[in-house]
């Protein structure tokens, strides 16, 4: 896999991600649940899926070779990063009229 794709994939990967707490109705897009979800679960997912993210993101990284040291900087513009890409999600489950 060339770094180009790979890139790509975590990029995709973190929008899908990202976007699955808002608009999916499961625990972390698996796990039904028989209340509605609140927002303070959905940002709780939304921290999770971050990892999940990087985590995928650091196995392509061990792949192409050696991993890069990563201080808080890096965790403070990736988190931010995630954080603009679940914008849509957020405003579509929240932002958006419904019709029930």
């Amino acid at each position: 896999m060339s770094q180009t794709l790979s890139i790509w994939l975590v990029i995709m990967a973190a929008l899908v991600a990202a976007n699955l707490p808002f608009i999916n109705h499961r625990l972390l897009a698996v796990v039904p649940v028989a209340w509605p979800k609140g927002l303070a679960v959905r940002l709780g997912e939304l921290v999770v899926m971050y990892f999940i993210v990087g985590g995928i993101g650091l196995l392509l990284e061990k792949r192409m070779g050696q991993i890069a040291a990563q201080g808080w900087e890096f965790y403070a513009v990736t988190g931010a990063l995630f954080v603009t890409l679940a914008f849509p999600g957020f405003v579509w489950r929240y932002l958006v009229k419904h019709r029930d």
